[in-house]
């Protein structure tokens, strides 16, 4: 295991990210920090069944098919905002101005 390399000063996050990826752990963070901006985005977390994601496609199961025919309507404005958040968040393990979601799949 490789000992993490302090400079003078490195941030929490920075360390963090830097302890997330050399135990192998980065994937599994990644994936439960983009639960989380499907939660915030949509707002539909309490209805959200299954949630999985895979080769940037996140597929989303919610149990209310009212529910359902409007969030497929603002797919767009969804993945943006989702994006948006995990682009602003420190934690998340990803190349700065990519699309981290490339596909929204709601079922």
């Amino acid at each position: 295991m490789n000992k993490i390399q302090f400079r003078r000063y490195t941030s929490l996050a920075s360390a963090l990210q830097l302890m997330l990826r050399q135990n192998g752990l980065a994937p599994e963070f990644n994936r439960r920090r983009i639960y989380s901006a499907w939660d915030e985005a949509s707002g539909a977390g309490a209805y959200t069944i299954r949630r999985y994601f895979k080769d940037g496609k996140l597929y989303v199961t919610v149990n209310s098919s009212v529910l359902r025919s409007q969030l497929h309507f603002q797919k767009a404005a969804l993945l943006e905002s989702m994006n948006r958040l995990l682009g602003e968040d420190e934690l998340f393990s990803g190349t700065p101005g990519k699309k981290y979601i490339k596909e929204l799949i709601i079922k």
